[in-house]
């Protein structure tokens, strides 16, 4: 169990460069909220079967009690999550795919400051030159092609700003993991993970069934990709919230970088974009940090 957060870490990031990708995709047909929701619609119904499944096969005897504190963790996690969603869209429409998720990755060194400062966490020295490692990373990747398309504020700022957003959801979704410390480690994150994307999913229905139908209608309309983006969005966010209930959320997400690796390739193979010189020393800084957070 002590290292099974690896594992949940590398899964999640893999799976979530491809929904990166294919919400990537979706972007370009449906709108910001549209593209937000497709990660959660299908996800819901996915998160109850999981812990259907889960309960079958391990059944615990525990009578679980929601504490206020839960709740509104929950709550304002799905709220960060969304937002942070929305601005990786908009990152999407700004630069190139790679660079977008190099700057939302900014997510680990907010994660690790505020923390620290806010929650008492504890990170070793090794964990924080990890940290650092990665933050030198996502400035390199920030860079991109700059001698061709010149430095954009608008895009650093979007970016930092998902990466906060994404960072308070992963603290908070942490913290009601530690409200929930009766359960086992799956059972946790599993609840955790159905409370999340069915506030998330409820809520966005709600907000689009009253100011945007045709944005539910869009969705319909690219049926096959929206599957494609809540299931790896599920995969994804299992990873995450399973990973997060054994580590700390800024030793985890700087291992989750590792997900640039993959962005890269995505990047390059599958949608033919070049990438700067610096995004190759990005990846392998990012590639270093992944080690130290490891050994750490």
């Amino acid at each position: 169990m002590a290292f099974s957060w690896i594992l949940f870490t590398l899964m999640a990031a893999f799976t979530q460069a491809w929904r990166n990708a294919f919400q990537k995709q979706l972007s370009h047909t449906v709108d910001v909220y549209g593209v937000t929701l497709a990660r959660f619609i299908f996800a819901f119904p996915l998160a109850i079967t999981y812990v259907l499944i889960l309960y079958q096969f391990d059944p615990v005897q525990i009578r679980i009690e929601f504490s206020q504190r839960y709740w509104v963790c929950i709550v304002i996690a799905g709220l960060a999550q969304i937002a942070a969603t929305a601005l990786m869209v908009q990152l999407f429409k700004q630069k190139n795919y790679a660079i977008g998720i190099g700057l939302a990755k900014s997510e680990a060194i907010l994660a690790a400051l505020i923390g620290v400062v806010c929650l008492q966490e504890h990170l070793s020295i090794l964990g924080w030159l990890g940290v650092l490692m990665g933050a030198i990373a996502v400035f390199l990747l920030s860079q991109g092609n700059q001698q061709h398309t010149g430095f954009s504020i608008s895009t650093l700022m979007i970016g930092i700003a998902s990466g906060l957003c994404f960072a308070i959801t992963s603290l908070l979704v942490r913290q009601a993991s530690l409200e929930l410390t009766i359960l086992p480690v799956f059972h946790r994150a599993a609840w955790i993970l159905c409370s999340v994307i069915g506030f998330e999913c409820m809520i966005l229905l709600l907000f689009l069934s009253i100011f945007s139908r045709q944005t539910l209608i869009a969705l319909w309309q690219q049926c096959i990709l929206t599957v494609k983006v809540s299931c790896c969005s599920f995969i994804a966010s299992l990873g995450w919230f399973t990973a997060m209930s054994i580590q700390s959320v800024a030793i985890v997400k700087t291992l989750g970088q590792i997900e640039v690796v993959f962005s890269l390739l995505i990047s390059a193979f599958f949608f033919k974009e070049r990438l700067a010189k610096t995004d190759h020393w990005g990846l392998l800084l990012i590639v270093i940090a992944a080690i130290m957070v490891i050994w750490a």
